[in-house]
């Protein structure tokens, strides 16, 4: 800044803009409060369907967060230009101070028309008039007078740029809505970018070479600012995506010379988690500058980045980098299809991502867990999992390739633990919850996330994963059990309504396909947990469904509760026949509650949970008795391997049903009568596979 600009600065307008930035918050709060309880509250409790409940619904739910984001930049604009106001009235002011102070000595500040100043004698004693007594002043008056209007003019210019650079990084972070940034003052927006720059030039610059201490203060810094906007938004595009590559391979390549490795082994899974929390934030940003980074790492998945001792190729780095953190939907998406057709041109990916065509070896590049991490599979599923949104969506492209039928079906097990070859695949784990959060809509991953209403696009994900993975009968993912439990659990109505259905009714929305219901749910029952979440989810729906739901004939729900626990013993039977060689869970059984799937499972109402807590002590009790039973059925034998869970449900609907002349044994005849027939449609289903 000049020092004619700064002395002569005239701040009523910036004061203007304070007020007006001042009276807008105020009426974008209460525009954000007409949109929380009247768009947001009105379009979560409607019935949505159709294009409705996916186009519509979104674009309303949007636009009710887009008033809240109105209102948190507009107070981060107001503060910011608050500040700069208040910084540039004191520099002035100063200014003016010193001007005033030199005078006293006779010293006067001049500028010199190129953007500098000189400081010179106010009045020369030769040329004063006569009688004028001209204060004295020493070189050291005069250079004092120099440094501190310099020092002045810096602060000054200081202030003005960094306000500059801080409005225009938040306006570009959401060039056609609002950022959710949010600063309290110029300096701490400031602050935020100019550290961002310095992390990022660090790396650029030393990478591993970085000295333990510089690593220490990076890795502090990245956990300090992982929800900081401005700072990841610039973090990630001054570092750039092949910055970021090169750094994390030599990081991982232990041969290289870096001494991190060595130093700071046991930090780096939390810097691996600070460092993925950082780029994931940033990758929320809508900057051209963003956007170019996202499509030129999508580009550089392909690419193989070789450092000192290995090769390994740009889709396993960022992969490891993608563990934690809410990426962006839109990058996810484009990031996975082409992660997936990298792999399926490569036809036996293993022998890339693990070098076994002959290679240089691969180094370990994960430090959050114990697999290898080269297999990209697993970091990216790991992605998806946080962002159910993304994750629905890649479930169900089919262009250029079917996502969903590669990744649960036809994709190769890659082993990325050698030393322990009884470990589960991490692929496959990240893959099962990726699923759940495509189908259910929910995070498997947030303790606090509770069931959402379904989508279609989350039904048609439910549709088409039954359908690959019942074609994968046997071959089942072991590690997907679990989290098919809960998906099933999840659409408790839907499971319940198929398992208990008496034939395929194409004009039933509520109907899953059978056959696929019956194999997954067969496979599901081969694992004690997965076995049990099923089983205590569909014990609390059969409860709710008693409770809830009112059919024209009310005998209805007794004989449905009857069918489906009829289909799931048959499911149970089919996975002890699968494997009758090794039944090992089965002779160990122990009821634990399944908290596992508390997230997954609606809430039932008080009434009706008393009837689920008596029925899992119930189905506890016939679990226990059967465990020295033989796997072998007999024909035609009296229903009895649930009698204390249909006793429990008949009792349920009594209670249900109050005045209804049926009595307790009549009742449980028929939901018995109930449960052979659904046992024996099951076992048909079963015949068809």
């Amino acid at each position: 800044m000049e020092l004619d600009a700064l002395r002569h600065a005239n701040f009523s307008k910036l004061s203007t803009a304070v007020g007006d930035w001042t009276t807008m918050i105020t009426k974008l709060e209460e525009l954000k409060e007409d949109a929380r309880t009247q768009l947001d509250g009105a379009a979560k409790k409607a019935n949505w369907e159709g294009v409705n409940a996916t186009v519509t619904k979104s674009f309303i739910l949007k636009t009710a967060t887009e008033f809240a984001d109105a209102v948190t930049e507009a107070t981060t604009i107001r503060n910011i230009l608050r500040d700069t106001h208040d910084e540039l009235v004191d520099y002035k002011d100063r200014l003016g101070t010193a001007i005033e102070n030199g005078l006293k000595k006779n010293l006067t500040v001049v500028g010199t028309g190129d953007g500098g100043f000189a400081v010179t004698m106010n009045i020369h004693p030769d040329r004063a008039a006569e009688g004028t007594e001209v204060p004295d002043h020493t070189p050291e008056d005069a250079e004092n007078l120099r440094d501190e209007v310099q020092r002045i003019l810096q602060g000054a210019t200081e202030s003005d740029r960094t306000a500059s650079d801080a409005l225009v990084a938040i306006v570009t972070q959401s060039p056609y809505g609002f950022s959710d940034a949010s600063y309290a003052d110029r300096d701490a927006a400031a602050k935020a970018i100019k550290d961002a720059e310095r992390y990022a030039n660090l790396i650029k610059n030393k990478g591993d070479d970085m000295s333990p201490e510089e690593f220490d203060a990076l890795n502090r810094d990245l956990a300090q600012y992982r929800d900081d906007p401005l700072f990841q938004e610039r973090f990630a595009t001054t570092l750039g995506p092949r910055g970021l590559l090169d750094f994390w391979a030599d990081l991982s390549d232990p041969s290289d010379g870096g001494d991190l490795q060595r130093a700071r082994r046991e930090q780096l899974g939390d810097f691996q988690q600070n460092l993925s929390m950082t780029l994931a934030g940033a990758t929320q940003s809508d900057s051209p500058a963003m956007q170019r980074w996202q499509d030129d790492m999508v580009r550089l998945g392909e690419e193989r980045i070789q450092t000192r001792g290995a090769n390994v190729y740009g889709f396993q780095i960022m992969s490891n980098l993608m563990r934690v953190g809410d990426y962006n939907d839109e990058f996810l998406n484009k990031y996975g299809n082409a992660l997936v057709k990298t792999e399926k041109d490569m036809k036996i990916p293993s022998h890339y991502w693990v070098a076994g065509l002959g290679g240089p070896s691969v180094p370990k590049m994960n430090f959050m867990g114990e697999e290898f991490g080269r297999d990209p599979m697993t970091g990216f599923m790991s992605a998806l999992s946080n962002s159910p949104e993304a994750s629905t969506q890649f479930f169900n492209t089919t262009q250029p390739q079917d996502n969903a039928q590669y990744v649960l079906k036809d994709r190769e097990v890659i082993e990325d633990t050698p030393l322990d070859d009884g470990d589960a695949n991490h692929a496959r784990e990240a893959t099962g919850k990726a699923l759940v959060a495509a189908t259910t809509g929910v995070n498997p991953n947030d303790p606090d996330a509770r069931p959402v209403p379904h989508s279609p696009q989350n039904r048609e994900a439910l549709d088409r994963s039954l359908r690959f993975l019942s074609e994968a009968g046997d071959d089942f993912p072991s590690e997907m059990r679990d989290d098919m439990a809960a998906v099933l659990v999840n659409y408790g109505d839907e499971t319940h309504h198929t398992a208990s259905s008496q034939a395929d009714d194409a004009n039933d929305p509520r109907l899953l396909d059978r056959h696929h219901l019956m194999e997954v749910t067969k496979q599901v029952s081969r694992d004690q947990n997965a076995y049990g979440i099923l089983n205590d989810g569909l014990n609390q729906e059969m409860v709710r469904d008693i409770h809830a739901d009112k059919p024209s004939d009310p005998k209805e729900t007794l004989q449905r509760a009857g069918a489906t626990v009829g289909f799931l013993e048959e499911a149970r039977y089919q996975a002890l026949k699968t494997d009758k060689e090794d039944p090992s869970w089965d002779a160990k059984w122990a009821y634990h509650g399944f908290g596992g799937a508390v997230n997954f499972i609606p809430v039932v109402g008080d009434a009706a949970q008393r009837g689920v807590d008596a029925l899992a002590y119930q189905w506890q009790l016939d679990e226990q008795d059967r465990i020295n039973q033989e796997t072998q059925r007999e024909n035609g034998k009296t229903f009895t391997a649930r009698e204390n869970q249909l006793q429990a449900l008949a009792d349920q609907w009594s209670a249900a049903n109050p005045g209804h002349t049926n009595n307790r044994y009549t009742l449980t005849q028929e939901i018995n009568e109930a449960a052979f027939a659904g046992n024996d449609r099951a076992q048909g289903l079963a015949g068809d596979q």
